[in-house]
Order: structure tokens, then C-alpha cells, then sequence
């Protein structure tokens, strides 16, 4: 596949947003998608944040490999930063999130008589469940969240019960991909919006993964004796399968495509991590 280059001007303007109120918050809570760990950490993001108190949170591991996630929350915690595996649709991990707060926000205000709330700022590439974790800590729905990047607009301080306050960032990827799996990767998650894209071909990208790391999965799901000798031709089995054949027995390679991304994204393959930690 080519290049992506994907940088909408109000991916910018979150750079902006970022700089200019990162001086106002005590911590930052990074959201990553489990599946990608690396992928899905935008290098902007350390650069801006330099030094400032880190919270990881690999979201999605419901989705992915449960054996990976405890090599990422081994790989993060030993570069410095507080790390929780969640799933923020369902809420697993927000009470352990919401007590590691307030043992900080209890260490910040240690000995002094007026207590001041903690700020914090979330932030992350699109649609790896920002909005989602967010309605959780505050217990309402405050944002607007939904399956496609970029839903989430502008900046807002949102209050927390706990007398901590949070602000919410949109989306922010980096302008150019210097390492084409990392595009590739987000494009499989669902962080770069599809319709710039071939979906055909990016699932038969995906397959050639998941034939390598997982071919049970592929097997399983698909009800097949066995994986094709290529992943063409278990895209083409897929298809046979699913019903997905046109007039003159032509393969419907755009639905195929299209079932094989929703299933992954989904997690009805199975879980799956595309990004092993060495």
C-alpha cells in the first residue's frame, strides 16, 4: 500500500491546543489501543508532554492478546509512567484508574491547608476510546463519542465527582508516517477514516498478519478445514464461505474486505495484537 498521509487542519490546532494548556495540568493520561501499543502513541505527544507525570492506558485489551498486555504494562511501567490495561466501553479498569488518582491528587496536597483539585488532560490518536473512558470517570455521558475518528471537537474541562478536573483533547496523529506499518496498523484499528482507503486491500493486508500470528483464529472464525497458500486465496475462502459471490461466480472482494475489518475491529476473530514487545 502507499504512504499514508492523513493531517486535517484541526489536527493542528490540537498541537495548539496542547502546548498551550499543557502548563495547566499536574498529569497526563495517554490512551493507546492495545492492539497497537506503539502504533497508536503519537510521537508529537512526547515531545510535547517532555517530562510532565504519565498515566498509560491500554485500552481495548479486552480486544487483544491477553499474554501481550502483560508484556506492554511491563514495557511501559520500565520507562517510568503508571500503566492500566482497560476496556472503557465496559468500565473494566476505572475504579483502579480513580483510586490511582486520588493517591495522587492526596501526594500533591500533602501538608498544604487550601487543597487544590487535580488537573489533568487526556490525549491520543482518534478513536481509541478517549470519549468512552472519559463518560466513565465523570459517570454521564459529557462527550460525544461514535465508531469513526474525529467525532470528539474542540476543548473541555469537564468536573469530576472527586473534585478533580479533567480536559479533553480531540484526536491528534502526526502528519506523516515515517514507518508505513504504523499507518497501516492504525488503519486496521480504525484511527484513520476508511474512506480513504481500499478496504479490499487492507484486509488482505490484515489477513497476511493474522495468517502468521493467529491462523486458528482465521480458521475458527471462518469455519475453514484450512488456510489457502496464500492470503489471497483465504480471502477468496472466506468469501466462499460467507456467501459473498457475484454473478458469474465473480468474488465480492469489496464485502469481503469490508466483513473482515468489522469482525477484527469487533473482536469476533479473536483477540489479536498486531505489535508484539521485543
Amino acid at each position: 500500500m502507499e504512504h499514508i498521509n492523513w493531517y486535517p487542519g484541526h489536527m493542528k490546532k490540537t498541537r495548539e491546543l496542547i502546548q498551550d494548556n499543557l502548563k495547566m495540568v499536574d498529569l497526563v493520561i495517554e490512551v493507546v489501543d492495545a492492539r497497537i501499543p506503539v502504533s497508536s502513541r503519537n510521537p508529537i505527544i512526547d515531545e510535547l508532554i517532555k517530562n510532565k507525570r504519565r498515566i498509560m492506558i491500554l485500552n481495548k485489551s479486552d480486544l487483544s492478546d491477553s499474554r501481550a498486555n502483560e508484556d506492554w504494562v511491563d514495557y511501559f511501567k520500565k520507562k517510568g509512567y503508571d500503566v492500566l490495561s482497560m476496556n472503557c466501553m465496559s468500565g473494566y479498569g476505572v475504579p483502579q484508574l480513580l483510586k490511582l488518582l486520588t493517591s495522587i491528587q492526596e501526594e500533591k496536597n500533602e501538608g498544604k491547608i487550601r487543597k487544590k483539585p487535580l488537573r489533568m488532560m487526556i490525549v491520543g490518536v482518534p478513536n481509541v476510546g478517549k470519549s468512552s473512558l472519559i463518560n466513565r470517570m465523570t459517570g454521564k455521558k459529557s462527550t460525544r463519542t461514535g465508531n469513526k475518528p474525529g467525532v470528539t471537537r474542540g476543548k473541555q474541562w469537564l468536573n469530576l465527582e472527586n473534585d478533580m478536573q479533567l480536559l479533553d483533547t480531540p484526536g491528534i496523529l502526526w502528519p506523516k508516517f515515517e514507518d508505513p506499518k504504523a499507518g497501516l496498523d492504525l488503519a486496521f484499528c480504525g484511527s484513520i477514516k476508511d474512506e480513504i482507503l481500499d478496504v479490499a486491500t487492507l484486509a488482505l493486508e490484515l489477513i497476511t498478519l493474522i495468517q502468521v500470528e493467529y491462523p486458528e483464529h482465521i480458521k475458527e472464525r471462518y469455519k475453514l478445514e484450512a488456510l489457502g497458500e496464500t492470503p489471497l486465496e483465504t480471502m477468496e475462502l472466506i468469501a466462499g464461505k460467507r456467501g459473498f459471490i457475484q454473478s458469474g461466480k465473480r468474488i465480492d472482494y469489496e464485502r469481503t474486505g469490508r466483513t473482515v475489518m468489522d469482525e477484527f475491529r469487533a473482536g469476533m476473530i479473536g483477540r489479536i495484537t498486531l505489535e508484539k514487545c521485543i
